[in-house]
């Protein structure tokens, strides 16, 4: 599909992840997270860009919740609430079990009020997410934090875990597995729940976040094509893949310069591959569709981007 990008500059580098208002107090409005801990809220028409908060940490996955407060996961503090009106900062959850959470990334709410989130790793933060994705580890996991305030894990055993989303009928809750190139699925009712397959395989890169449209569909970022280097890495021997990870930066794999988004039915039948050229934007790292037009932020970029389907 060909068609053309909006880059709307942001006064931060990082806008990795958008979510867009609904009807209410906050309709239309886009809101992203930045590299220096802020949270902008842009207009519709990106003519105003305001910042509303600081988490003092770094925001990645971006949830507007019922009351219009912002849920947000951060890399560094773990699950926030939000008041974008006074700027408010409550801490949610920054354990599971007793532990530090290392890694919170993304997250989607039920309808209950029911919190399902990503711990993208155990045993590495943000500053080094290319060593968990290099050596593999496969210690990601999905989170489920109940009405009461519950944290129990999913799914573990993930590789880099990542996007979240839920079915428009809340069948099940998806986790994009970014190291393993697919997404995964966990059934939450019917005759399948409690089983686990995928949504989607094979992906054409890696994937991070991922977030259900108004058009109901499932919507996956690939923030990198596949690298043939780092898929060998991942299947050497640990004690390798660990000292590519020590080697200097500018030597090391850096992630292809891509714009592409995908969207996918429940069957798990590809509907969307919106494949953009990469001169003035790249590594899209968030991806909200909403009425017609496709918003998407990245890890990188001072700015996040819009496109009509």
């Amino acid at each position: 599909m060909t068609t053309s990008l909006t880059v709307i500059p942001v006064p931060a580098a990082g806008a990795e992840d958008v979510v867009v208002g609904g009807p209410g107090p906050h309709e239309g409005a886009v809101f992203t997270g930045t590299e220096d801990g802020s949270i902008f809220r842009i207009s519709h028409d990106g003519d105003r860009i305001d910042r509303v908060a600081r988490t003092g940490g770094r925001p990645l996955g971006l949830e507007l919740e019922a009351d219009g407060r912002l849920l947000v996961c951060d890399a560094r503090r773990g699950l926030l609430h939000v008041d974008v009106g006074t700027g408010a900062v409550e801490l949610v959850v920054d354990q599971v079990s007793g532990r530090p959470m290392v890694f919170c990334n993304n997250a989607a709410i039920a309808t209950s009020g029911d919190v399902w989130f990503s711990d993208s790793s155990t045993e590495f933060g943000i500053d080094r997410w290319k060593d968990d994705l290099v050596q593999d580890t496969r210690t990601g996991r999905l989170l489920h934090r109940t009405g009461t305030g519950e944290v129990e894990v999913v799914l573990d055993g993930l590789a880099f875990a990542n996007g979240v989303a839920l079915a428009a009928d809340e069948s099940y809750v998806a986790v994009a597995e970014t190291g393993a190139r697919t997404v995964v699925r966990r059934w939450l009712t019917g005759e399948r729940a409690g089983t686990r397959d995928h949504l989607c395989q094979d992906l054409p890169g890696y994937p991070d976040n991922i977030a259900r449209g108004s058009d109901g569909l499932i919507w996956v970022t690939i923030a990198s094509p596949t690298d043939p280097v780092v898929e060998r890495l991942q299947r050497s021997p640990r004690w390798l893949s660990r000292q590519v990870t020590r080697i200097p930066e500018p030597l090391q794999p850096k992630p292809k310069r891509t714009v592409r988004v995908q969207a996918y039915d429940d069957t798990g039948a590809l509907v969307h591959d919106l494949d953009l050229p990469a001169a003035g934007y790249h590594m899209v790292t968030g991806v909200r569709e909403h009425e017609g037009r496709v918003w998407l932020g990245s890890l990188h970029e001072p700015a996040v981007a819009v496109v009509e389907l």
